[in-house]
């Protein structure tokens, strides 16, 4: 169920994807070790930079499209984002370039975040997560 590595070797060192992933951890180890258990906190942090469909549907706070794909709900959530991202991201690199994979990626999450917005544009559940720029890839 759980991949541990693909059969396909690149021919480029995948930069971006090891960058994507040094930035998906460190943003992740800046904030929920220290408010991970605090739900009041967590949701106060969420709400300032999480994508809250009902707040970007209506044109506030269109920062989050981006910030929320950084950020992570749980360990189990960002080991399984980057675990996906490690075995798949170096070869989509590979074929895309780095420029190209990285505009991929981000492309492939702010469509992930208006699919969520579409699907229920007056919600107030924030979402956070890579998942959507990873399933892209």
């Amino acid at each position: 169920m759980f991949p541990i590595r693909d059969h396909n070797p690149s021919e480029r060192t995948p930069y971006v994807t090891w960058a994507l992933i040094a930035i998906n951890v460190i943003v992740f180890l800046s904030y929920f070790p220290s408010i991970g258990g605090q739900d009041r906190l967590l949701m106060a942090f969420y709400q300032d930079w999480a994508l809250v469909p009902a707040e970007a549907s209506q044109g506030r706070e269109m920062h989050t499209i981006l910030t929320s794909m950084f950020l992570h709900g749980g360990w189990m959530h960002i080991i399984g984002n980057m675990l996906f991202l490690y075995i798949f991201g170096d070869n989509l690199e590979d074929q895309l370039g780095h420029l190209g994979y990285l505009l991929f990626y981000l492309a492939s999450g702010v469509a992930a975040a208006f699919a969520q917005m579409s699907a229920d544009p007056f919600s107030q559940v924030p979402m956070v997560g890579a998942s959507g720029a990873i399933a892209g890839v």
